[in-house]
């Protein structure tokens, strides 16, 4: 019997197709605690921020002497140590002042018509915090002047003095919890992700990205200024100021990641999840201020999109005295870096490396060669 050149592979049956190999245990078990991995870190960075809350050296106001300063200082400690750090004011005006550029939080007025100045529209948690000291203070005035008056031999008690909470800048009627507003920063920030993404999928060219990414900004923030403002009653400022910082925002967090995919190809979509959803916006102090997060974190924040979208929108809508020069620099560098990074990206592949149409697909996974019809068996 002649001895076969080669083995030829047995077709597949008809109508059934061939098994495709099973996936090594190594890397099942890798994936798996990939995945786990990836889960514990999205629960950490959104169960963080409220988790480790407290309030932190909130700057107060404080109008008085210096021994009433000093005493209320220690009173406050007492129960809350740490939570306030007090400046110093002339007047009430000068507090009123300084609540009103969003200097400090609120302000507590001693001396014959003690009174505490607070802001919900800043932070509806610290407004409730000083009403509460309010309402300890006016209980430790009125228990020294019935002990002064006991002490004097007074026949009658001395009058109740009131310690009366005033809301300098309250929030609106529209949105009485703050939530709205507080709400409509975290879809602020997955439109511009998502939209940063979506570019950067739907279109070929780094440089068209750009244009895509600006006309998509201008759009939404339109859009999301008639919706949150004048719909839903959520912003409280000029229509197309408004407008120009969602724009802005949008802007600076979706040309990042056009700008890196043009640069280092599909993996800088990761800029959007990892960056500023996982890292930027839990610290971004869109819910709560900035203090309540442990320091360094709640400044850090307002380095990125989503905490100088969140700071920029409320000092519009609620503290047209503030400044707000910071926020609106670091939303314009995070545009312009973006950007800068599309155009080198485009340069590194139109400019000689290879087309912007090649390498928009050099991540796609190669597509193996068909196996030979038949395995040569030497003889």
């Amino acid at each position: 019997m002649p001895r076969a050149d080669a083995v030829r592979t047995a077709p597949p049956a008809a109508g059934r197709a061939p098994h495709a190999p099973h996936t090594p245990i190594g890397r099942l078990v890798g994936v798996a605690l990939a995945l786990a991995a990836v889960v514990a870190v999205v629960v950490l960075a959104f169960a963080w921020p409220s988790v480790t809350a407290e309030p932190r050296d909130l700057p107060i106001a404080i109008v008085g002497t210096d021994q009433a300063i000093d005493a209320v200082e220690a009173a406050i400690d007492e129960h809350q140590p740490g939570a306030v750090a007090l400046q110093s004011a002339d007047d009430r005006s000068a507090a009123v002042d300084a609540i009103e550029q969003r200097d400090v939080y609120g302000a507590i007025v001693l001396g014959e018509h003690p009174e505490v100045l607070t802001s919900s529209a800043a932070s509806l948690p610290v407004s409730q915090m000083l009403t509460g000291i309010g309402q300890t203070l006016e209980a430790q005035i009125n228990a020294r002047a019935a002990a002064e008056a006991a002490a004097a031999g007074a026949p009658v008690a001395p009058p109740h003095i009131d310690v009366p909470a005033t809301d300098v800048v309250p929030l609106a009627d529209s949105d009485p919890r703050g939530s709205g507003l507080a709400s409509a920063m975290f879809p602020l920030v997955m439109g511009g992700m998502i939209g940063g993404i979506a570019i950067s999928i739907a279109i070929i060219g780094a440089l068209r990205r750009v244009v895509a990414v600006a006309i998509y900004s201008v759009v939404g923030g339109v859009a999301l200024s008639g919706i949150l403002g004048g719909w839903f009653g959520s912003l409280q400022g000029e229509f197309w100021p408004d407008a120009a910082a969602i724009a802005l925002a949008l802007a600076a967090i979706a040309a990042p990641i056009t700008g890196f995919v043009a640069l280092i190809g599909r993996a800088g979509i990761a800029v959007g999840p990892i960056v500023m959803m996982l890292f930027a916006n839990p610290i971004s102090s869109s819910t709560m201020p900035a203090e309540f997060l442990p320091a360094p974190w709640g400044e850090v924040g307002q380095w990125f999109p989503p905490g100088a979208a969140a700071t920029l929108v409320r000092e519009l809508s609620y503290f047209p005295n503030a400044d707000t020069t910071f926020p609106w620099l670091v939303l314009g560098a995070w545009t312009v870096g973006g950007l800068l990074l599309s155009v080198v990206g485009h340069f590194r592949t139109a400019g000689g490396a290879e087309p912007d149409a090649i390498a928009a697909h050099e991540d796609d996974p190669a597509v193996p060669e068909p196996l030979p019809e038949s395995v040569p068996v030497p003889a």
